[in-house]
């Protein structure tokens, strides 16, 4: 016990060890750790998340953007298996939430079938969130675009 001798420990929590090595249960202790190594894996690993495709599309995405994105679902068959499929939802962005930070959000519209309007919030950075692709803009002039819940035209587009 001459490892836990030389730490400082509260007198209890040393009646505690004692009786946990008489009755057999020992304590291994590591002395090789090689922090360099974490250390550096984790900033390679920032490096890798900041190239992510992310942030090079959270630029392009305003308000007046059609876009694709697709998201992993999981879905459970008769038989109790879990399945995983990428369902894609194309609309139009309405608004976008806390710009960059980690709870940003986006809604984006699409018009379903029979002409009903669907409208689904999407976190950005949600790991169900495999991919967002731009392929329109339209010109707008507002942050939000609510009011196209109740308009009937089209709106400009714009080159990108």
């Amino acid at each position: 016990m001459g490892i836990i001798q030389n730490a400082v420990y509260p007198y209890f929590l040393l009646d505690f060890l004692d009786f946990l090595v008489k009755i057999g249960y020992y304590l291994t202790v590591e002395t090789n750790h090689n922090f360099s190594n974490i250390n550096n894996m984790s900033k390679e690993e920032k490096k890798e998340q900041s190239k992510d495709w992310r942030s090079e599309i959270l630029d392009k995405i305003k308000a007046g953007t059609t876009v694709k994105v697709h998201q992993k679902i999981t879905e459970k068959n008769t038989k109790g298996e879990e399945k995983q499929r990428i369902q894609i939802f194309e609309g139009i962005v309405l608004s976008r939430k806390k710009g960059k930070e980690k709870g940003g959000t986006i809604i984006v519209r699409k018009i379903a079938s029979g002409g009903i309007g669907v409208e689904r919030i999407f976190p950005i950075y949600s790991p169900s969130i495999t991919k967002i692709e731009v392929t329109k803009q339209a010109k707008v002039r507002q942050a939000k675009l609510y009011y196209l819940r109740d308009y009937n035209k089209k709106l400009k587009e714009k080159q990108v």
